[in-house]
């Protein structure tokens, strides 16, 4: 660092001087636009967001159908009753209430 900034230094200036040229030389606060994109940039990447958001959704979806597949076909396997509990109806699940 020492050689970069004596190879900036002028023969009539310090280092304190030097610095101060080359802080006030420079284009404002070096944060200020930080991270900043282009128009263009900043589509593309809002472009390339939406769809990997798009593509995680769809996969999201295609996981959701699966597991209500495996789900069903678990149950099946069980030997479980795929009837509708809401009805009150359990006759068939274990043979009481019926007309013998």
């Amino acid at each position: 660092m020492y050689d970069r900034l004596r190879a900036r230094k002028r023969d009539d200036e310090s280092f304190t001087d030097l610095i101060d040229r080359l802080i006030d030389e420079s284009e404002g606060d070096w944060r200020e636009g930080f991270g900043s994109l282009s128009t263009a940039d900043a589509d593309a990447l809002r472009e390339a967001a939406g769809a990997s958001r798009e593509r995680l959704n769809e996969s999201g979806v295609e996981r959701q159908a699966e597991a209500i597949d495996r789900f069903g076909e678990d149950a099946d396997a069980d030997g479980v009753d795929g009837g509708d509990d809401r009805t009150g109806d359990d006759r068939t699940r274990t043979g009481n209430g019926g007309s013998a």
